[in-house]
C-alpha cells in the first residue's frame, strides 16, 4: 500500500505540473497576440486604461479625476508593479507578474495538498479553472489579489495574524478579500486585519492624493449586461424597452428607464445575502479546519451572484476559494465548486466569444448568461446549504468505537 501511494503521489504531481505548463503558456500566447483569440480584444485594458493609470500614478497621485478608477488605494501598487520590469514594455511585463501570480496559487495549492489531511484536488481546481477563463485571467490584476486571498486562507488556521495582515492588505487593493473573515474565529486576525487596512489607508492618505476618490465613483452605475439583474434588461428589449446600451464607468451597461429598481433590487439581494451570512456566524457551532476556507467562498459567490456587476475576472476569485476549500478532505463544497467551473467555462463563450451577442441581447447571448449565471446561483445555494450543515445543523460525528471504549474506561476509573 505504502508503495501504491508513492507511486501514485508522483505522477499526480507531474501531471499537474505538465498540465499547469501547457495551459499557462497557451494562455501567454494568446495575451502576446501570437494567437488571436476569437472576440474583442481582452488586452486593451491593460494596454490602454492600465498603462493610462500607471502613468498618473507614478508621478505620486490617483487618477481622481478618471470615473474608471474605482479601486482601493493598494490597487495602485498592482498598476504599478509593472515598472519592476522595466526590460519589458508595460503590457508585457504586467502579463508576465499575471503569470508569476499564478505560479504562486499553484504551488501554494500544491503544498497545503501535499500535506497531511489534505489532497491535490485544490491544486487541480485551480489548473483547471484559470484556463477555462482564457486570456481575460492575464489581462487583469485579479489574479494577484487572488493570490494574497489563497495565501490568507492557507495561513489562517495556523497563522491568524498573518491571515489578517494578507486580508487587510487585499481588501485595500480590491475589498473583496474582507470577506475571508467571515469564518474566523480568533480575534488576532480581525485585529490584524483592522490595523493593516487603517496604516495601509495612512500611508496612502498622507502621501497620494485622490486616495478616496473611488469611494464615490461607483454612485451612478447602471446594471452591467452580464450581470443576473440584466437578464431583466435583455428580454425587455425585445418587448419595447427603450433604454440603452452603453460604455459607463468601465463596463458595458444598461442605461435608461427601471435601472434603477433593478440595480436596487440588486443591492437588496446583497443585503439579505448579509443577513444570511450573519445569522450563519450566530448559529454555527463547529468550526473545523475547512470551515474558514467554507465560509469565505459561501460569502464570495453570494456577493457575487447578486452583484450588479459580474465581471469576467470575478470568476478568478470564486476559482482561487474553491481550490483552497476542496484541499481539505472534509470541506463538502466539491458539487458548487465544479459548478463554478462549468461557469467559467460558460463565462469565456460569453465573454469574449460571443459578447457582441450578449451586448445585442441575441437569444445566444441571452441563453448564455442564463446558464453562467443560474450556475452561480445554484452554486451559492448548494454552498450555503452545505455550510450551515456541516456547521450549524448537523450532530457532531460520533467516535469511532475504540475512542468510545477508551473514554469509558476512564470514566469508569
Amino acid at each position: 500500500m505504502t508503495g501504491a501511494r508513492s507511486t501514485r503521489f508522483p505522477f499526480g504531481v507531474a501531471a499537474l505540473l505538465g498540465t499547469w505548463g501547457l495551459t499557462r503558456l497557451i494562455l501567454l500566447l494568446f495575451v502576446a497576440k501570437v494567437y488571436v483569440f476569437p472576440g474583442p480584444d481582452v488586452t486593451s485594458d491593460v494596454a490602454v486604461i492600465y498603462h493610462g493609470w500607471y502613468d498618473v500614478l507614478r508621478h505620486g497621485t490617483f487618477p481622481q479625476n478618471d470615473v474608471t478608477w474605482q479601486y482601493p488605494p493598494a490597487a495602485a501598487l498592482a498598476i504599478l508593479s509593472p515598472g519592476l520590469l522595466p526590460f519589458l514594455d508595460y503590457p508585457h511585463a504586467f502579463f508576465v507578474l499575471a503569470f508569476v501570480a499564478d505560479l504562486v496559487v499553484f504551488g501554494l495549492l500544491l503544498y497545503a495538498g501535499s500535506r497531511s489531511g489534505r489532497t491535490l484536488r485544490g491544486a487541480w481546481v485551480w489548473m483547471i479553472g484559470v484556463p477555462l477563463l482564457g486570456p481575460t485571467v492575464y489581462a487583469r490584476y485579479d489574479v494577484m489579489v487572488t493570490a494574497v486571498a489563497v495565501a490568507a486562507l492557507l495561513a489562517g488556521a495556523r497563522h491568524p495574524r498573518v491571515m489578517g495582515v494578507l486580508t487587510g492588505f487585499g481588501a485595500m487593493v480590491k475589498v473583496w478579500p474582507v470577506l475571508l473573515l467571515l469564518g474566523a474565529v480568533r480575534r488576532r486576525a480581525w485585529v490584524s486585519a483592522a490595523a493593516t487596512v487603517a496604516g495601509t489607508a495612512a500611508l496612502f492618505w498622507a502621501t497620494m492624493p485622490g486616495a478616496f476618490a473611488f469611494l464615490t465613483a461607483q454612485r451612478d452605475r447602471g446594471t452591467e449586461v452580464e450581470s443576473l439583474g440584466s437578464l431583466v434588461f435583455h428580454v425587455a428589449r425585445h418587448h419595447g424597452w427603450n433604454g440603452r446600451v452603453l460604455l459607463n464607468y468601465g463596463s458595458v451597461e444598461f442605461v435608461g428607464p427601471y435601472v434603477d429598481l433593478v440595480s436596487t433590487a440588486a443591492l437588496f439581494l446583497t443585503g439579505l445575502a448579509f443577513g444570511w451570512l450573519l445569522l450563519w456566524r450566530l448559529c454555527a457551532k463547529r468550526f473545523l479546519p475547512h470551515t474558514l476556507a467554507d465560509a469565505a467562498f459561501v460569502a464570495v459567490l453570494m456577493f457575487t451572484a447578486t452583484s450588479r456587476v459580474i465581471s469576467p475576472q470575478y470568476l478568478v476569485w470564486l476559482v482561487g476559494i474553491a481550490a483552497v476549500c476542496l484541499c481539505f478532505r472534509a470541506s463538502r463544497m466539491t458539487v458548487p465548486a465544479c459548478l463554478v467551473l462549468v461557469a467559467c467555462l460558460v463565462t469565456v463563450l460569453e465573454f469574449p466569444t460571443w459578447f457582441a451577442d450578449v451586448v445585442g441581447s441575441t437569444p445566444l447571448g441571452v441563453t448564455l448568461l442564463v446558464i453562467r449565471n443560474g450556475l452561480l446561483v445554484i452554486a451559492a445555494l448548494l454552498a450555503a446549504r452545505q455550510l450551515w450543515r456541516s456547521s450549524v445543523s448537523e450532530p457532531a460525528p460520533a467516535l469511532p468505537a475504540q475512542a468510545a471504549r477508551t473514554k469509558e474506561t476512564l470514566a469508569s476509573s
